[in-house]
């Protein structure tokens, strides 16, 4: 979720205006649960009496009974206390009994509401929801809504629990002897006004935190996502800074979170401790001004058997749970804003693996611009190689299709020969020039690879294009775009001076982008490692063409490199020269023809592809 959609509004403190926000659907909840709420309150009040029974029991039992020598009013004055304590046990059932009134309907709300939310973004930006899961919807589906219906739930408790024992215990108080009120009443209600004044900081530190959490997930899980591209674009060192900085954030808001914790800790001293010390500091006065012995001891026990653990657990409460309930309930009201994009910077060229502009350098020329000897690669050490001592020559102009089935590991040979992968055995030459021991910079020369889910970065169209080789002209660059017809798009979009959203652009889109990007770089090998998929068979076929006749207006590079398709389609294995089969055992190269009548494998897969119907446009 986008900063400006998380944002309050200008000069208002972020947990005031989530306290604004979520007060009227809150009163509203709780105006429709009326019944619920009166029948809550009566066993409550049960609760009261057994507090109020509690500490004027113990001082009546003191002061009539054992300390006036009469034991037997002393015990029956106990008595009644245990009597109290042992009738707690049905106000309690019936105070949860009506808290699930409460707490059930809320989560029910608030799934209903999540499913709504995710529902509407899905229609108002398929283009994102295609891309990647909102990881926030299911979040709030799931984590968020369990927080709130806990955390509410104990707050109903806590709350509850204090207001009925304070009103039991200050009543209790009064009944003791007014002069008790003199002494524990200041310090408490200082030490609540102290701790109230706490709580709007407190949520607004706790949305922060919330928020960079969130940040941090959805973060994280870009990376993910995006890890191929990352690998193969050489940008991890980018990406590990981009998610420090956000777990540092994250860092950075859980110790403002906890330094108001620090200081709800300093309220709850305030409200819990001093009452007891002024108590005990003031005993000698009490006992002037004719306070029995029994009230004090009444006294103390309101206040440490009672009034301090409810006022505990009240805080605790409301400094936790409170205000994790107000951030995450606001997080339900305004989870349809839609998000804004973070700008991220243009990757540096010289680390992009698709890359290069040149610098100077050409490859050397040879026959051959692709020589693959007996590699062997696997995915660990007790698994199958994926690629068995395998044996490729791709001659320069040459137009080359790999086909097989799903997980054979044409995806590992298009890596191999790129120089991502580094094979367990064997050598890779690129124009007769060993790929082993290159510097990025080199193999961007060489060779460019576009992987299934292409890459687009946030800026202009033209940023985008020229990434590869920023000292292209316009004309050059018109030429790509027209011999790609790559023109509506960049039409839809804008012109190329128009700003990008990568989570605007469906796959078809960006797969257009990225392959007049590699169109327009300076290297001479291209890989297309199912970089059409999402692309019609018009498209795909015009891309494939494009390639394959590639050439710059300086004429170094006419028909001077070589075409790799790692294909998904039959018309892109007949449109290559040749076609290589991978078939986990014996891999077989040859032509169209040749393959009909060598390869059961490519036999099979020609059969499927011509009754598969072709897949819908991008």
């Amino acid at each position: 979720m986008s900063a400006a959609a998380r944002s309050p509004a200008p000069g208002a403190p972020p947990g005031r205006g989530a306290l604004r926000r979520n007060l009227p659907p809150a009163r509203r909840f709780l105006a429709g649960r009326k019944r619920a709420l009166v029948r809550l309150g009566g066993w409550s009040l049960l609760e009261s009496a057994q507090t109020f029974l509690g500490g004027y029991c113990l001082a009546q039992a003191l002061d009539r009974g054992f300390l006036a020598g009469q034991t037997g009013t002393g015990l029956l004055w106990l008595a009644v206390a245990a009597a109290s304590i042992l009738g707690a046990g049905p106000p309690m059932r019936g105070v949860f009994t009506q808290l699930a009134e409460l707490t059930e309907p809320l989560r029910d709300a608030l799934v209903r509401r999540a499913v709504r939310q995710a529902l509407r973004r899905a229609v108002t930006d398929p283009a994102r929801t295609d891309d990647r899961a909102d990881t926030g919807a299911v979040s709030r589906l799931t984590h968020q809504t369990e927080i709130v219906r806990d955390s509410f739930a104990g707050l109903v408790l806590t709350v509850r629990a204090f207001v009925f024992n304070a009103v039991g215990a200050l009543i209790g108080l009064l009944a003791l002897a007014p002069e008790l009120l003199l002494v524990v009443l200041p310090p408490l209600v200082l030490g609540i006004a102290l701790f109230l004044a706490t709580l709007l900081p407190m949520a607004s530190a706790q949305r922060a935190f919330l928020d960079a959490d969130e940040a941090v997930a959805e973060g994280v899980g870009a990376v993910s996502a995006g890890h191929r591209d990352l690998v193969a674009c050489g940008a991890q060192a980018d990406a590990a800074e981009r998610t420090g900085r956000l777990i540092d954030a994250a860092e950075q808001t859980s110790r403002v979170l906890a330094r108001w914790a620090a200081l709800r800790t300093v309220a709850l001293g305030v409200a819990g401790q001093l009452p007891v010390l002024l108590l005990l500091f003031a005993t000698p006065w009490l006992l002037r001004q004719g306070v029995t012995t029994g009230a004090l001891a009444g006294a103390l026990t309101y206040l440490l058997q009672a009034l301090l653990p409810a006022l505990h657990s009240m805080m605790t409460a409301l400094g936790a749970a409170g205000t994790r309930l107000l951030v995450v309930v606001d997080r339900f009201q305004d989870a349809t804003a839609a998000p804004v994009p973070p700008k991220v910077p243009a990757p540096d060229p010289a680390m992009v693996a698709e890359v290069g502009p040149p610098r100077g350098r050409r490859p050397s020329r040879t026959a051959l611009a692709v020589e693959v000897r007996a590699v062997t690669h696997a995915y660990g050490p007790d698994s199958p190689p994926v690629l068995d001592h395998l044996h490729l020559t791709v001659r320069r102009g040459e137009h080359i299709a790999v086909v097989g089935p799903s997980g054979i590991g044409k995806s590992t040979l298009a890596g191999v020969v790129s120089g991502l992968v580094a094979p367990d055995s064997g050598t890779v030459l690129l124009g007769g020039e060993p790929v082993t021991g290159a510097t990025a910079q080199d193999l961007a020369d060489r060779r460019v690879l576009i992987p299934q889910q292409a890459y687009v970065f946030t800026g202009s169209v033209r940023d985008n294009l020229l990434h590869l080789r920023p000292d292209a002209t316009s004309g050059e660059l018109s030429h790509a775009i027209g011999v790609l017809g790559v023109e509506p798009l960049v039409h839809q979009l804008g012109g190329p001076d128009a700003v990008l959203d990568p989570h605007g652009l469906s796959h078809g889109e960006r797969q257009l982008l990225a392959l007049c990007r590699a169109y327009l770089s300076s290297a001479p090998l291209v890989l297309l490692d199912e970089a059409t998929c999402h692309l019609d068979p018009a498209a795909e076929a015009r891309a494939e063409r494009a390639f394959a006749e590639r050439a710059f207006t300086d004429g170094a590079r006419a028909r001077d490199g070589a075409l790799i398709v790692v294909a998904h389609r039959l018309s892109s294995a007949r449109r290559a020269d040749r076609v290589l089969v991978l078939d986990g055992t014996t891999p077989r190269f040859g032509t169209h023809e040749e393959l009909l009548t060598s390869s059961a494998l490519y036999r099979d897969l020609f059969g499927h592809w011509q009754h598969t119907p072709p897949p819908a446009g991008s």
